[in-house]
Formats: C-alpha cells, structure tokens, sequence
C-alpha cells in the first residue's frame, strides 16, 4: 500500500492565498460600488433639488442647504471607498507596470474626495434659492479648500487614467488603453475650459459629464482587477 504524502505547510499556504484573494476582491468591490454610488446621488439630487441647475452649478453646491448633508455624505463615503480601492488595486497590480502609481493615485483621489467633503463650496448664482445672482464677490477659507481637495483628486484621476492606458497598451489590451487615454483627454480638456469660458453652459455640462465619466472609469478599472482576480 503506497503511503500518503502530505507536504507540510501546503494547505496553509493555499488557504492564505486564497484568504489574500477573497480580501483583495473586497477591496475592489469598494471601487466598482463608488463610482455608481456617486453618480446616481449626484444626479438624483441635481434634477430634484429646487433651484439647481446643471448647466450653471457645479455639483459641489449641492453640499448646500437643508438637504446638503445628502452631498457630503456622498463625498465622505465616495471618497473612503476609492481609498479601500487603492489598496485592493496596489494588491492586484504589484509588480506589474504602473503598479505603484496606479494605485497611488487613486489613494490620494479618495483622499482629496474624502476631505472635500468636509469643506463646503459657497453658495452662487441663486443656489440655494434665495442665494443672489452671479458668483460670491469673494471665496470663503472653506470654499477654497474644497475646490483646492477636489482639484488635486481630479488632477490624480486624470494622470490615473494615464498610467492605467499605458498599463493595458503594454499588456495588449486595446479597448481598455484606449478608454483609459480618452477619459483621461476628455476630463482634462472639460476642466481646463472651465475658467476659460466660465458661465457657458455647455462647458458646464461637460465639464459635469467628463468628471462623472472619470469616476465611473475608477469602478470600470476595478472591476476589471477584481475579475482577474477571481
């Protein structure tokens, strides 16, 4: 009769591995949740609430009146869980090109996401109703540190999308690369015309559509980690 081999440490090391995989998967799930979770907060809010206006007010303003705290905790909890993400993305990703900066961006996206949150934007231009035409002569300490957080999340969003293009370009998947670079363009082109051409509508609305879209790419490239780390 043949004995059997048990090789010691084998099932441990097989279990951890898959316990590490289980965590991983969590982790990103986090990111694949925050995107849409935004997204349909955002939006739900933007088409209800009185007197905002898309095309005129940026989505930060909704942090604004009685139902403001709908907006912040949209911001705290979107930004938590990009961060969770980041870390199941650095999980994923490590040792792989754009392993390090992917994820490291992302981090600092949640992050700058998170601590907007606590800062809210001046009210301007009849948002909330009753609040005066036009911009606020001048900016309040708080309004700048929002816009100031949430401008370095978009400038790392922006480079993410780069990092990750390159990532797929060199692993040979097209689509993702080509994705990846056009939200990138898009959102960077939508925010650099915002001072350009402030009060134009349709810059608004894009500028709206380019972000929304560079955060839905977020949930897109983590569900794609998370896939293939199933």
């Amino acid at each position: 009769m043949m004995a059997q081999v048990t090789t010691l440490g084998a099932g441990t090391a097989g279990a951890t591995s898959r316990a590490t995989s289980k965590r991983t998967r969590a982790l990103l799930a986090c990111g694949v949740v925050a995107g849409p979770l935004y997204i349909v907060l955002g939006l739900t809010q933007a088409f209800t609430r009185d007197a905002f206006d898309l095309r005129r007010h940026a989505l930060s303003l909704l942090s604004n009146g009685a139902l403001g705290w709908i907006q912040i905790t949209n911001l705290v909890v979107t930004g938590l869980l990009f961060t969770a993400c980041a870390v199941g993305m650095r999980r994923a990703m490590r040792g792989g090109r754009g392993g390090t900066w992917g994820p490291l961006l992302i981090a600092i996206a949640g992050l700058g996401t998170f601590a907007a949150g606590f800062f809210l934007a001046d009210p301007a231009d009849g948002f909330p109703r009753g609040t005066p035409a036009g911009q606020p002569a001048a900016m309040s300490w708080h309004s700048a540190l929002h816009f100031t957080f949430a401008g370095v999340a978009f400038l790392c969003l922006i480079v993410a999308c780069f990092v990750f293009a390159r990532r797929m370009a060199s692993g040979g998947a097209r689509g993702g690369a080509v994705y990846s670079l056009v939200t990138g363009l898009v959102f960077l082109a939508t925010w650099a015309a915002l001072p350009a051409r402030p009060g134009v509508a349709a810059i608004n609305l894009a500028f709206a559509i380019g972000a929304l879209n560079g955060l839905a790419w977020v949930s897109v490239m983590a569900a794609r980690l998370r896939g293939a780390n199933g």
